[in-house]
């Protein structure tokens, strides 16, 4: 297992800071099968080397349409969230990233914080099936892009789902 963590320097453009960053992530994956611990160094990575707001997974609970809170970086979350309520719900529905610039504007927002401001979630599918999704919230609006729905895609894709 990688156990070191080089952080890009602060300025770069965003699908370089990703393109250096996910390599790092598969090392520290790669050698380790238990997903949780995995998802859980992915949150602490991103949050880390982003300095996201709030970096989490929700995996779907069963057969239920529902996900339920897996490991994360940040304050307290929403423990479950049926799939078509809020962006997280919305996104398992969907089954595509979704970038939300203003979490107010966005129809059924579940506020688990009143700190977020904008949010981006992107599905982890197994077998076109949604497994879960990977949410990252800001304190400011329209802090995400095109760049981080690609960068946040290339790192779920490179999780192993069981």
């Amino acid at each position: 297992m990688a156990e070191t963590l080089h952080l890009v320097a602060q300025g770069l453009p965003k699908p370089v800071c990703y393109a250096e960053l996910l390599p790092q992530i598969k090392a520290v994956i790669e050698a380790e099968p238990n997903l949780i611990a995995n998802l859980a160094n992915i949150a602490a990575i991103l949050k880390e080397a982003f300095g996201f707001f709030w970096v989490g997974f929700y995996l779907r609970d069963g057969a239920r349409e529902e996900l339920v809170l897996g490991p994360f970086q940040g304050s307290l979350a929403c423990t479950r969230i049926p799939f078509g309520k809020g962006v997280c719900g919305e996104v398992a529905m969907q089954k595509q990233t979704l970038i939300v610039p203003d979490v107010e504007q966005f129809p059924g927002h579940i506020a688990c914080s009143a700190r977020s401001r904008s949010e981006i979630v992107v599905p982890m599918l197994k077998n076109g099936e949604v497994y879960g999704v990977l949410d990252v919230d800001s304190e400011h609006l329209s802090c995400f892009d095109e760049d981080d729905a690609k960068g946040l895609e290339a790192i779920v894709a490179a999780i192993e789902l069981p």
